[in-house]
């Protein structure tokens, strides 16, 4: 890395540390809307992964990158490559969370570090999240984003023959847009198809990360009552396309595979 470089990988670093408290009443419609979004019944009270149902990212119009994402520098640091991924997430749940009463979010971001990879400068910001509510931690999470420059563009991907098993998922447009209503997600990549194909250079809508997640925390929570859930991902999943929930060889261990057998994400739990 030049020596310039390096002062502007420091210059983001520089963000380590950076707090962010909000308050919010974890009120029950918000969690309803999360919970038909995700395909569950209406009277669902504790849907997969749905703290992330609040504590929504809300900004004015004026405040909106054209990605559809916030602007970066305010909370996150200012990182100017210009694809930015949610890259996985590790959560504990410490207690249910009470409807009907306040909450605290405290995220803080926890490092910033870079890496060259084969399709260029990579930057992973990760960040701390605690949920509190009535003196009680419910929640604590790691964030970790990935930011990367402009690159290729991406064929769909070949369905593989025999098609892969698991629990088909078939996600559709509507789908899409409900979820990215339900957690206030504006990110074009998963409702703007002209945008998605001519900016970012992927071959159809993009199925959000967190809707994956919460699918296969559903798929873990059959099996018993979530203590942990860890995912990462690993390729992009597309709109049109089967997508197939799988079980891992190993107890705890869960995956989301796409139409041409590629591990789109993994997954982790342990139980209580």
């Amino acid at each position: 890395m030049s020596e310039q470089g390096a002062e502007v990988i420091g210059q983001w670093q520089s963000a380590i540390g950076r707090e962010l408290v909000q308050s919010q009443v974890l009120d029950e419609q918000s969690l309803y809307r999360y919970a038909l979004a995700l395909g569950l019944a209406a009277d669902c009270k504790d849907p997969p992964l749905g703290h992330w149902a609040y504590f929504t990212p809300a900004v004015p119009d004026s405040e909106i990158g054209t990605d559809g994402h916030p602007r970066r520098g305010d909370f996150l640091p200012a990182i100017t490559l210009p694809r930015r991924m949610f890259a996985g997430s590790s959560m504990e749940f410490r207690g249910a969370m009470e409807l009907g009463a306040k909450a605290a979010l405290t995220s803080t971001i926890a490092d910033v570090s870079h890496k060259a990879g084969q399709s260029g400068d990579l930057v992973f910001v990760k960040v701390e999240r605690r949920l509190e509510q009535r003196g009680s931690v419910k929640l604590r999470e790691q964030q970790t984003y990935v930011y990367r420059g402009d690159g290729p563009a991406v064929s769909m991907p070949i369905p593989a023959d025999p098609h892969p098993h698991g629990e088909v998922w078939c996600p559709d447009e509507v789908n899409l847009f409900r979820f990215s209503a339900a957690t206030f997600n504006s990110h074009r990549i998963h409702y703007d198809l002209p945008y998605t194909v001519e900016t970012e250079g992927y071959p159809a809508l993009v199925v959000h990360g967190p809707f994956t997640a919460a699918k296969l925390a559903g798929l873990a929570s059959r099996d018993g009552k979530l203590s942990s859930f860890s995912f990462r991902a690993m390729a992009p999943l597309f709109l049109g396309q089967p997508i197939f929930l799988q079980k891992g060889l190993e107890a705890g261990e869960y995956s989301a595979v796409r139409a041409d057998g590629t591990i789109a994400m993994t997954a982790k739990v342990s139980f209580q």
